[in-house]
């Protein structure tokens, strides 16, 4: 799947000339957080968000330095900071410096990109750099709800020795899987888990295993846990009591 399937393509934009309080309106009306800012020629030229909009005079918020810590800021520091505080154009509060993808790019990469820079969206841009659409974190989610629709466990024809195999299988083939620990009991699609992990993490993880089997009714758990180093054990029951403190 790729940017261009799930992207919003009439994203709600701002110009540069735009008043910052008509863009405030713009997101406030539509709930969205930010908005792409383009040229005449629909040329992405920067982003503006609420993050842009939080140091205002307006509310008070503005940054406030020490005398001695000004000094060391500088006054190109201080002066940007001013404009970030007292500006009223998009264009002057906006970051130019954009990461924008194609609609090829593909879901992975989209991911990877609003997690290394820190983004709640991507304008997506043809070969030209005008705006065809927009990928959010909120189109994420609604992708993620279609796949999770379509691929919802259905009732299976296996049987219980099939759903155990499929299910010790499925954990043998994850690197983190604790193949030669954990035992696994099938009974009328109720699947006991049985044996030892040594990272407590591991515990949801072989239960979301064997839940995303086709004909798995039940998971109930009864793994121990043993720390690695001295051989305590804890029972599963002890593990939820403890967890289960306020």
């Amino acid at each position: 799947m790729n940017a261009g399937d799930i992207m919003t393509r009439r994203a709600i934009t701002a110009t540069p000339e735009m008043p910052i309080a008509e863009a405030a309106k713009l997101m406030a009306q539509h709930r969205i957080s930010g908005l792409p800012v383009v040229d005449a020629t629909s040329v992405v030229v920067g982003i503006v968000s609420e993050g842009d909009l939080l140091r205002r005079a307006e509310l008070g918020t503005e940054r406030q330095h020490r005398r001695w810590v000004e000094l060391l800021l500088g006054p190109g520091r201080l002066a940007r900071e001013y404009v970030d505080a007292h500006a009223r154009k998009v264009g002057e509060v906006m970051t130019d410096d954009v990461a924008c993808i194609a609609p090829e790019t593909p879901l992975a990469d989209v991911v990877r990109i609003i997690e290394k820079r820190h983004v709640k969206r991507l304008p997506v841009i043809d070969q030209s750099r005008r705006l065809v659409g927009i990928v959010s974190r909120a189109d994420l989610v609604h992708a993620l709800l279609a796949s999770l629709t379509q691929s919802q466990p259905q009732p299976g024809t296996a049987g219980d020795a099939e759903l155990r195999d499929l299910i010790l299988a499925e954990i043998a083939r994850q690197p983190w899987g604790p193949r030669y620990s954990i035992d696994v009991k099938v009974a009328d699609g109720v699947v006991d888990l049985y044996g030892a992990i040594t990272d407590e993490y591991e515990r949801p993880a072989v239960r979301v295993v064997a839940e995303n089997i086709a004909g798995v009714k039940t998971v109930r758990d009864h793994l121990v846990w043993v720390e690695p180093v001295s051989g305590y054990a804890l029972p599963a029951e002890a593990f939820a009591a403890q967890t289960d403190k306020p």
